[in-house]
């Protein structure tokens, strides 16, 4: 053999080597994310065949803020979900979707869904993160993309096509654009408030004697609902800010849980949220009616209205909270305010992408 020859020989293999690495690499399996459980929560449940990677949070994280996910390339997921309100919007009811039109209900705030196990949006009509994608993605309203074009649009960005790629190891397609939007969603945990280092014991945890009282009140009057320390018991209760549930207009939005069960027990209620990141998240209640924390207990306290479904636990004449439980109330309320969640980079919109 000429050294020609050998020399021929070894070009190729090692451009056969260096090919061979190259597609090891790009197919290699997506970095498993291990998931970290706050030391005073509950484990949560992953009832999903969608395992989390830190391929598919980042790429999750890259959708959450992209235009392209909506009809006119005008609205992404952030629009309403901004990381600095915990990804509430402030408004009362949106109107940023590509309608322009204002939405039925109040953007509720993403974090700590890992432990959501009872349904989503306000009256549990999703069942899980996956599902849920495709709600505002697809609604007239919001997104109101159209899930083959956005297939498109995403293929015609080489990043993009290498990101599902380096996530699934499969193509872009939808069923992996809302997988990995979940895997997003799911990996936004907030427990490094004030009240989670008073909890811990840690540096900068100690409550004034004002903070305490109110957490004590939260205790007695509040954690019937607001339980636990994901302060949410993910359920659905009619806490009495209306009497009335005969309009079915906008396909019984009003109705509450009524909608998904058809169980008449059910109207009027509507999902528990946290009370953790209370005081970023304003307004307050389903359809945003309440501006203030206030104005959430002066309802509480005096003007709530009965209905054969108001929850037992609230009594029909109100908590009767006086001025100054109302104020101990709000100053807790504020311990649960997490501004690492907040301030996290990693939630925030990617740059260079």
């Amino acid at each position: 053999m000429t050294m020609a020859s050998i020399r021929t020989i070894a070009f190729w293999a090692a451009a056969l080597l260096f090919s061979s690495c190259s597609q090891q690499q790009v197919e290699s399996e997506p970095e498993v994310y291990s998931f970290q459980v706050p030391a005073n929560f509950p484990q949560p449940v992953f009832d999903t065949h969608n395992p989390m990677s830190h391929q598919g949070i980042e790429l999750g994280r890259k959708l959450f803020y992209d235009v392209r996910l909506s009809a006119n390339n005008k609205v992404s997921c952030a629009s309403c979900h901004q990381p600095q309100l915990a990804f509430t919007d402030g408004m009362q009811l949106s109107k940023a979707g590509v309608s322009g039109t204002a939405l039925l209900r109040h953007a509720p705030a993403i974090f700590n869904l890992a432990w959501v196990n009872n349904g989503l949006f306000w009256d549990g009509g999703s069942t899980n993160l996956e599902s849920q994608v495709f709600g505002p993605l697809t609604a007239h309203d919001e997104m109101a993309q159209n899930l083959y074009e956005l297939v498109d649009e995403l293929n015609a960005v080489p990043a993009f096509v290498s990101a599902f790629q380096n996530a699934f190891q499969e193509p872009v397609s939808s069923q992996n654009v809302a997988k990995a939007l979940a895997q997003f969603q799911r990996s936004l945990v907030s427990a490094g408030s004030k009240y989670d280092r008073y909890r811990l014991n840690q540096t900068g945890g100690a409550l004034t004697s004002d903070e305490l009282a109110g957490l004590m009140l939260v205790r007695q009057k509040c954690q019937g609902c607001h339980t636990g320390e994901l302060f949410t018991d993910q359920g659905y209760h009619n806490n009495g800010i209306d009497a009335d549930f005969s309009n079915t207009e906008h396909e019984g939005l009003y109705t509450g849980r009524y909608r998904i069960s058809y169980d008449l027990a059910d109207l009027g209620k509507f999902k528990t949220p946290s009370l953790r990141n209370v005081a970023l998240t304003a307004p307050y209640m389903h359809d945003g009616r309440f501006t203030s924390l206030e104005d959430v207990l002066d309802h509480y306290s005096a003007a709530v209205k009965p209905s054969a479904t108001l929850d037992a636990r609230l009594p029909a004449s109100g908590l009767n909270l006086s001025a100054q439980e109302k104020k101990q109330i709000i100053l807790f309320l504020h311990t649960l305010t997490d501004l690492g969640f907040t301030q996290n980079p990693d939630h925030h919109k990617p740059q260079n992408f």
